[in-house]
């Protein structure tokens, strides 16, 4: 699904009436399917625009649109969330976390459409690599697989957009690129659009479709760096002149528009 950010401005009200301009004048559209990172110093607003985006948060100012039309379609429209932190609930196994959403809400799901959301969930879980983990509890299972709990999560409910903020921010170097690999492999299994917050450049070229660059005091999207390299994605494609080319081209935004 085509996610339209228009004009978008973020305003909070600040001690003694100094008000905090989080973001301001942002447009940009993601087209259906892309793979898009939010990249940019802390405090430029990324994680407020995906929060936005989400609809955890209402915007100031301009609008967010998704689908492909011009008419009013502004909010989520099946929108998945990954955290920093998985936030599974730790007296539930692995496939009740990922069950959850569908518990959520004004109304039960019905028993055939619960079993078949049961069912889903089950292969999700298959999906991200952790079949046979459905019994096991959050403390049974390292940070990587945690994660992994939390993204079958944000998929139960047929997610066109996932929105994913900094999820792999707490892991190890070599853990992080597994499950960057992961991720990539989902995305193009799945086939939703991906919004992705991160301060790690090498982490941007290798996910995106494009990457967008944000600069703070406001926050806006000053640039943007098309990824061409070829899928999919592999350890052996950080190696490759071309990463290395990409992650230049992002500095090269970078060292433009960021000013201490």
């Amino acid at each position: 699904m085509q996610v339209s950010i228009r004009d978008l401005g973020k305003v909070y009200p600040g001690r003694g009436g100094g008000d905090v301009v989080a973001l301001q004048g942002v447009n940009t559209i993601i087209g259906s399917g892309e793979f898009v990172t939010l990249v940019g110093p802390s405090g430029c607003g990324k994680s407020t625009l995906l929060d936005i985006v989400c609809g955890l948060i209402p915007e100031t100012t301009g609008s967010v649109v998704f689908g492909d039309g011009d008419g009013d379609q502004a909010g989520p429209r099946r929108v998945g969330l990954v955290f920093q932190k998985p936030v599974l609930l730790p007296w539930r196994t692995a496939l009740e976390n990922v069950y959850l959403p569908a518990q959520l809400g004004p109304e039960p799901a019905a028993q055939t459409q619960a079993e078949a959301l049961l069912q889903r969930a089950r292969e999700l879980l298959e999906l991200v690599g952790l079949s046979g983990f459905e019994a096991k509890y959050p403390w049974e299972l390292s940070g990587g697989m945690q994660q992994r709990v939390s993204i079958a999560r944000a998929l139960l409910l047929d997610a066109e957009v996932m929105c994913m903020d900094e999820p792999f921010a707490a892991l190890d170097e070599f853990s992080r690129e597994q499950m960057n690999i992961e991720l990539l492999r989902i995305w193009e299994r799945r086939g939703f659009t991906g919004i992705f917050v991160t301060h790690n450049i090498f982490e941007s070229a290798f996910l995106s479709t494009r990457v967008l660059v944000m600069a703070p005091r406001p926050g806006k999207v000053v640039g943007e760096v098309p990824i061409e390299l070829p899928r999919p994605r592999t350890k052996e494609t950080i190696g490759t002149a071309g990463f290395a080319e990409s992650v230049r081209r992002i500095r090269d935004v970078m060292a433009e528009h960021w000013t201490e």
